[in-house]
């Protein structure tokens, strides 16, 4: 399969995420229930022993060396990575870009899906009596972030803060730790793939933008897009075939059985039919054949 096309790729990736983005706004539930959705986690958390997030955050906060270099990864490394690693497939890995691709996109859809389902108030918005302090907030004169999560200063109307189930930080990582484990071919390569998630799912709780089930629901998620995404890819394959000029693959020019073999010219053959005056390959070699005789 011929790789695809540059332009139509950043075409198709950008009306994905400018449709995540805005539905990630338009997601925006009641205040009161993503604080209540947020609590009922904490409490099922706290249960189970599992609140990780509760020692992280004291953690990042008390030692801004691990806090500020935490906020600028948060703020910056979702949004550099995951593109420079799809850069990378398409430049690289060719074969396995567009089922990379479309894991990556199905899994982000789902999570839309969570945030409209599940609005979710994240630890830094909770009540100061939960104990969780927004590092970014606290730390926001080293950054270009405000209080309001990783929208920059007065940018804040732009974002969902309640959009915390699942973490699609985490999710997105993981996706990225996949596919440097997988078609990374140094070590180095693995370690990062390995590294990248476990780095975000501290960096996600650290910060109080996430809980540990987030982080677990946003793996949940990514397991759930590569089950679905082979589905996604064929029904894109049969939709592609109906539109003219193009092939299984979303790329034009592909021969195919609706796109039969072009000939100098522009002429246009079908299966068994010649040019006049043009002889087969197998009268050539009877001609040949009697020639030699």
């Amino acid at each position: 399969m011929r790789r695809p096309r540059w332009w139509a790729e950043l075409v198709l990736i950008g009306a994905v995420y400018a449709a995540y983005s805005c539905g990630r706004l338009l997601a925006r539930g009641d205040v009161d229930t993503a604080v209540a959705h947020g609590l009922a986690i904490l409490r099922i958390e706290q249960s189970l022993g599992i609140d990780a997030e509760h020692p992280l955050n004291r953690l990042f906060t008390a030692t801004p060396a691990l806090g500020v270099p935490a906020d600028f990864a948060y703020a910056s490394l979702h949004y550099l990575v995951t593109p420079a690693v799809l850069v990378w497939l398409f430049r690289r890995r060719p074969a396995h870009y567009r089922a990379a691709r479309a894991w990556l996109m199905v899994s982000t859809l789902l999570g839309l899906i969570g945030f409209t389902l599940l609005p979710t108030c994240p630890p830094r918005l909770l009540d100061a009596g939960h104990g969780f302090v927004d590092t970014m907030a606290q730390f926001s004169a080293y950054g270009w972030w405000g209080g309001e999560a990783s929208a920059p200063r007065g940018m804040g109307a732009l974002t969902n803060q309640y959009a915390a189930m699942p973490s699609l930080h985490v999710g997105w990582a993981l996706w990225c730790g996949v596919m440097l484990w997988r078609y990374g071919r140094t070590p180095l390569f693995k370690a990062h793939g390995v590294a990248y998630p476990l780095l975000t799912s501290l960096v996600v709780m650290g910060t109080a933008n996430h809980y540990l089930l987030d982080a677990v629901a946003g793996a949940a998620v990514m397991g759930a897009g590569l089950l679905l995404a082979p589905y996604a890819t064929r029904l894109a394959d049969r939709i592609a075939e109906r539109v003219p000029g193009r092939a299984p693959g979303g790329v034009i020019g592909v021969e195919s059985p609706r796109n039969p073999p072009l000939v100098s010219g522009g002429w246009e053959t079908s299966a068994g039919e010649h040019i006049p005056r043009q002889r087969s390959a197998a009268t050539g070699a009877d001609d040949r054949s009697t020639s030699a005789r």
